[in-house]
C-alpha cells in the first residue's frame, strides 16, 4: 500500500493518522481548520485515559474535576465525588496536541479540503481546494456534517441531536448537569481552562428552542450569556434501526468518529469513541486479512458498537420514562443523593465503567438495598434537624 489519505484532522483523523504513520505507511492528512475549537465540554472519562494513557500523560493544559452536581426540577440535586476524574480540554488544545503526535509518527498534514473522491482503479482520486492526488486507501473523519455522500453514516432527522450553548467567564471546581422536563438531552456547565462552558443538547427539538431553554436556565442561574461566544454544532445520536444499516466501511474506505456516527446516544460522549475507532481502522488496515471491510465493522460491533446500539433503545426511558410514580432523571438524583448504592452505579456511568446492557441487572440487584438507603436517610433527617444558618 502506497498512500493513505485521512479526510478529516479531528481527535478519529488525528490518531488514525499517527497510528499508521507509525507502522510506517505514507499517510497524508487533510482538514480545513486543522486545530480548531468546538462545542461541549471536552470532558475525557476513565474509559478514555485508562484505554490510551496518553491523552493526560502530556503538558497539554487541562483540568481534573472530581466533582459532579446532577439535578432535575422537583429533585434538588446531588452530588457525586468522582473517584475517576473526568479530564477536561480545550478541543483546540487536544486537537492541536493529537495532530502534533500525527505528525511526528510521520504523517502529513495538509490544510484543505477534500471536495471529491473518485474510485480509480484499485485507489481513489481526491480533489481538495489545493489541488488533487491520488490514495491507496481513505480514512474518513469529515464529522458528522460529511459532505461526502458517498463514504461514511448517513444522518437522518432522527440520527441527530443539536448541541449549542456558550463560553462564559468563570471558574468552578465541579460540573453541572441538569436535566429539564421533556427534554431528551440535558444542560451542563463545564469548567474549561480559562472560562465554563454551559451548553444545552438535545434530541427531536429545534435548535432555536433549545437556545431558549438554555438562556432561561443562564438567566436563572445569573449567568450572563448576552454578549458571550456562541456556538452549535451537530453530534450524531442514530436511532435503534440505524446502527444495523449504518455505513461504517466500504471499498477502499472505513469511517471513524462522528463520521460513523459513533457517539454514545444517551450522554453525547465521542471522544472515546473517536479514539477507539481510529485505533480499530488502523489495526485492520495493517492486518493481512483482504476482508477488511467486513473486519472492521465486525470489530466495532463486538468493541462497542453493540453497546450503543442498545443505549439508543434505553435513550428515551432515561429522558422521559417514569419510575415510581415520577420522572426517570427525578428518581435518578433522588437516589443518587440518598443511595450509596445508586451512587456507585452513576460513578461507574460517568467513568465509562457501567455498559447499557448490564445497567438493569445491576439496578435491580441494587434496587431493595437502594430503597433501603433512601428509607433509613429520610428516617434519619428527620430525627437529626439540619443544622440552622
Amino acid at each position: 500500500m502506497k498512500q493513505v489519505a485521512i479526510l478529516g484532522g479531528g481527535p478519529a483523523g488525528a490518531y488514525a493518522a499517527e497510528c499508521l504513520a507509525g507502522a510506517g505507511l505514507r499517510v497524508i492528512l487533510f482538514d480545513e481548520k486543522l486545530a480548531w475549537e468546538k462545542p461541549c465540554g471536552g470532558g475525557l472519562t476513565y474509559k478514555a485515559y485508562n484505554n490510551y494513557p496518553f491523552l493526560i500523560e502530556n503538558s497539554t493544559p487541562k483540568r481534573f474535576i472530581r466533582e459532579t452536581a446532577i439535578a432535575a426540577p422537583q429533585a434538588g440535586e446531588a452530588v457525586l465525588k468522582l473517584e475517576d476524574p473526568l479530564v477536561i480540554y480545550s478541543r483546540l488544545d487536544l486537537n492541536r496536541m493529537l495532530l502534533e503526535r500525527a505528525e511526528a509518527a510521520g504523517a502529513q498534514i495538509e490544510k484543505a479540503r477534500v471536495l471529491e473522491m473518485a474510485r480509480g482503479g484499485a485507489g481513489w482520486r481526491l480533489r481538495t481546494n489545493a489541488g488533487s492526488l491520488e490514495a491507496d486507501f481513505c480514512i474518513v473523519a469529515t464529522g458528522a456534517r460529511n459532505p461526502l455522500r458517498e463514504v461514511g453514516t448517513q444522518l437522518s432527522a432522527g440520527d441527530a441531536m443539536s448541541a449549542l450553548g456558550y463560553y462564559v467567564e468563570g471558574d468552578q471546581a465541579r460540573i453541572d448537569i441538569e436535566f429539564a422536563p421533556t427534554l431528551r438531552g440535558y444542560i451542563w456547565i463545564f469548567p474549561r481552562c480559562g472560562h465554563l462552558s454551559v451548553g444545552i443538547c438535545g434530541k427531536g427539538e429545534p435548535a432555536s428552542s433549545l437556545r431558549q431553554r438554555l438562556e432561561r436556565f443562564m438567566t436563572e442561574r445569573g449567568i450572563r450569556w448576552k454578549g458571550a461566544s456562541f456556538y452549535s454544532h451537530l453530534l450524531p445520536s442514530l436511532d435503534s434501526a440505524s446502527w444495523r444499516e449504518n455505513r461504517v466501511s466500504g471499498e477502499g474506505w472505513m469511517a471513524v468518529g462522528d463520521a460513523a456516527g459513533l457517539v454514545d446516544p444517551i450522554t453525547g460522549e465521542g471522544l472515546y469513541y473517536a479514539i477507539r475507532s481510529a485505533d480499530l481502522a488502523a489495526r485492520t488496515l495493517l492486518s493481512e486479512t483482504a476482508e477488511k471491510v467486513n473486519q472492521y465493522r465486525q470489530l466495532l460491533r463486538r468493541d462497542f458498537a453493540a453497546e450503543l446500539e442498545f443505549g439508543s433503545r434505553l435513550a428515551q426511558r432515561v429522558f422521559r420514562g417514569r419510575f415510581l410514580f415520577d420522572s426517570v432523571p427525578v428518581r435518578m438524583v433522588q437516589f443518587s443523593r440518598r443511595s450509596p448504592r445508586f451512587s456507585a452505579i452513576m460513578q461507574d456511568l460517568f467513568a465509562g465503567k457501567q455498559p447499557y446492557s448490564s445497567l438493569k441487572r445491576r439496578l435491580l440487584r441494587n434496587l431493595n438495598g437502594s430503597l433501603y438507603d433512601m428509607g433509613m436517610s429520610l428516617g434519619f433527617s428527620r430525627l437529626v434537624p439540619r443544622k440552622a444558618g
